[in-house]
């Protein structure tokens, strides 16, 4: 008797798309001369992270300390927290260093480097941090010519802490439309790394690192000459945003929410489902973009996308279903009991909804949770 079909809503991840879409990225970079150092946040997956590296493991960059103690336990000693240092955080990347982990911290304030260096000083552990650059206004990060960016690499010296480098991120290359657009993003935020760790070693830092990265910049990036390192995370599965500027197609999507039909609203032209947002995310990042895709593009279980047919609104656990504003189709025959897919706005929004993936091959692989 042939197991059960998983219970729906559920997380389906096509593996050979993963393994495709880590290969145009790796290859990508290595024409380049540049190593690609993975974000891990999107994923959160160790299996995941083996596809990366052959089955291995390398240098990885994380969001949350609980995907760093994870992918530590798993082998992974190699570790860039790429999120701005909370002081309370630093005993636990104490005791990590203490097991043998490189664990690097992100910072971009004096206050955070007196911080890192007093619990160096208190520990015997000179914690390495690299120094988050402002490229384009997205979040945090100083400016590369600044006096702070000297002063914070001076807070970090001799027992006090290791200035390891820079790091930069052009998240607002998320909101690039055209080619040239993102061609220009990616030069940006390598000249704006760089600039930074001229400074630095304008002052006498070595700034043996410069990191550098955004899905979108890692495969428009024309020329990385400076750039040490190159950190993408959403490639792996990509999503309909990524589809939406250009980065990829909706056939490289890797990642979908499977639902089932559960009613019909014939009187409303909705078709009802048991994926609701807590099993996609209320992400609607394409509500930006030229062509708006709602909650999610609808396919077969096979995958084949359904012309027109959106997620067009949500609720906690219902989804549902209609025809994109102005089609002139009619809404498909979809009988309660049917299966289909939803292709995510944000592959890492939506996969935070869920504990594991059911993988195309037939495996379960857990997701990393927590932080």
């Amino acid at each position: 008797m042939s197991p059960a079909p998983a219970r729906t809503p559920y997380l389906r991840l096509d593996r050979p798309r993963v393994v495709r879409n880590i290969r145009w990225l790796r290859d990508h970079l290595a024409s380049l001369g540049v190593p690609l150092r993975p974000h891990l946040k999107t994923a959160k997956s160790v299996e995941v992270a083996r596809l990366l590296f052959d089955g291995g493991s390398g240098p990885i960059t994380v969001s949350t300390l609980a995907e760093a103690e994870a992918f530590a336990a798993a082998g992974f000693t190699e570790i860039l927290y790429a999120v701005g240092i909370a002081p309370a955080k630093l005993p636990d990347v104490v005791a990590m260093h203490r097991r043998g982990i490189d664990l690097v911290v992100l910072l971009d304030s004096v206050a955070q480097a007196e911080a890192v260096a007093a619990a160096s000083v208190e520990s015997g552990v000179r914690i390495p941090a690299l120094i988050e650059i402002n490229c384009d206004n997205h979040r945090g990060g100083v400016e590369p010519e600044s006096a702070e960016l000297v002063a914070i690499g001076r807070a970090l010296t001799g027992v006090s802490g290791e200035v390891r480098g820079v790091l930069t991120h052009a998240g607002e290359s998320y909101f690039c439309y055209s080619e040239a657009e993102l061609v220009k993003a990616a030069e940006n935020e390598r000249a704006v790394a760089v600039r930074a760790a001229e400074t630095l070693r304008g002052k006498g830092f070595e700034v043996p690192v410069v990191s550098v990265g955004s899905t979108p910049t890692a495969h428009f990036a024309r020329d990385l000459t400076g750039v040490t390192e190159v950190r993408a995370g959403n490639f792996v599965f990509f999503d309909l945003v990524m589809a939406g500027i250009g980065v990829c197609g909706t056939d490289d999507l890797a990642l979908s929410v499977v639902t089932t039909v559960i009613g019909h609203r014939p009187d409303r032209g909705w078709i009802l489902t048991d994926a609701g947002w807590m099993a996609t995310s209320r992400d609607r990042g394409t509500a930006r973009q030229a062509v708006d895709q709602g909650y999610g593009l609808v396919c077969t279980e096979d995958g084949e996308v359904i012309p027109d047919l959106l997620m067009t609104d949500a609720s906690q656990e219902h989804g549902i279903l209609s025809l994109r504003e102005g089609s002139p189709r009619q809404l498909p025959s979809l009988p309660v009991g049917t299966r289909l897919r939803i292709l995510p706005n944000h592959a890492c929004a939506t996969a935070a909804q869920h504990a594991s993936y059911q993988v195309s091959t037939g495996e379960t692989w857990p997701r990393i949770t927590g932080w």
